[in-house]
């Protein structure tokens, strides 16, 4: 059967529901493959889960990845949940670019116990964990959003484009006669509520907190904003009455302060180390070498489609790591994912809560130094 899951309630700027059209699409698939369809909303509990956390998010200074969180607590939570208590469903299967170590006959073989809330896993139960690998086409993989999703859920969890690439999955759209849907823009903005002009539709709802531009280099002042939340490390600061472009290097939300740099790869921008708030792994809690050895190399990325980058993981005592990274890396933002690597294997991922310091402060720590030095010898 087919279901379509509402979470967001809005119109767009033509006055037309698009998840309305969303539904309606949905349905005229269902209809072409003669399934049931149903449908579902979680427009509640995607504002309490989801949205309301990015709003708290931004305000913090940091930068969410709602579709990451989406994932967790709705379509892998309150969705596969209703799919397999209520609909008497054996599992899910969605159209996420990912694969797991499991074939899809096994997913069947399950027996479903339906699970009291808050009971957490046994550690000690016999079981072989399904791991959750990356897809054929590396380019539309989709594991990064995956990350956080718990092990209950991916035991129940089919991904039929995962060893397909995204023009073999359209060739067999057009031939199986969904026009319709091939038809549609990729979705790009926020998670279920699409694309949208980011600083007038979160103004709806933060009030703005104006405060300076301020260059980095000089503490002159360059500029004013209506909030440090509209802006995320890297991007461009339009700054009025600046030629030049400026960027945003760092955030002090206690003063409300943007500081930017004059060049796109200033070193400003450029850090080697972060940690993140307790982990969440997949398939172990935490990877076995981790444990025994306390570091463990990997390859991780904070954002969906940047290259893979390699890098030492330390585990401390409260479940957060360490990430050291083999070469600086620009723009690393508090609050998005650090999502984890090994061999073709989604590990797992954690929040970037704690950003080491930058290049620009490291060589100007080394500058002050010099001099002393000088005086010294």
């Amino acid at each position: 059967m087919g279901v379509f899951m509402k979470n967001w309630d809005s119109v767009d700027e033509h006055g037309i529901c698009t998840s309305d059209r969303d539904c309606d699409d949905a349905y005229k698939v269902c209809q072409k493959l003669d399934i049931p369809f149903h449908q579902v909303s979680y427009v509640k509990e995607y504002w309490h889960d989801v949205f309301s956390y990015l709003l708290n998010e931004y305000e913090k200074g940091r930068t969410p990845n709602p579709d990451i969180i989406c994932n967790k607590h709705l379509k892998f939570n309150y969705f596969i949940r209703y799919a397999l208590d209520k609909l008497g469903a054996d599992a899910i299967a969605t159209g996420h670019y990912a694969r797991t170590s499991q074939e899809d006959e096994e997913v069947f073989h399950q027996r479903h116990v339906e699970r009291p809330e808050g009971l957490f896993r046994n550690r000690f139960e016999v079981r072989n964990a399904v791991k959750l690998l990356q897809s054929a086409d590396h380019v539309k993989d989709q594991t990064f959003f995956l990350s956080q999703i718990s092990q209950d859920a991916l035991r129940r969890t089919i991904f039929p484009l995962g060893g397909l690439t995204k023009d073999f999955v359209k060739k067999m759209a057009a031939e199986a006669g969904f026009q319709h849907v091939l038809t549609k823009k990729e979705s790009m903005g926020i998670c279920f509520i699409g694309e949208r002009d980011f600083e007038n539709f979160i103004l709806e709802y933060l009030e703005p907190r104006p405060g300076k531009f301020i260059s980095i280099e000089d503490g002159k002042v360059m500029g004013s904003h209506r909030g440090w939340f509209l802006f995320t490390l890297g991007q461009r600061a339009r700054i009025g009455g600046q030629r030049d472009a400026w960027f945003v290097v760092d955030k002090d939300i206690s003063s409300g302060t943007v500081f930017v740099a004059p060049t796109t790869c200033h070193p400003a921008l450029y850090r080697e180390l972060l940690r993140t708030d307790r982990a969440h792994w997949i398939t172990e809690e935490p990877p076995e070498q981790l444990v025994r050895e306390k570091m463990m190399p990997c390859s991780f990325r904070f954002q969906h489609q940047m290259p893979l980058v390699p890098c030492m993981l330390t585990l401390n005592q409260d479940g957060t790591v360490w990430v050291t990274l083999e070469k600086p890396l620009r723009a690393m933002t508090l609050g998005q994912f650090a999502v984890f690597y090994k061999g073709g294997e989604c590990l797992g991922s954690g929040k970037i809560m704690r950003l080491g310091p930058s290049l620009y402060t490291l060589q100007q720590g080394q500058k002050r130094e010099q001099p002393a030095e000088a005086t010294t010898t």
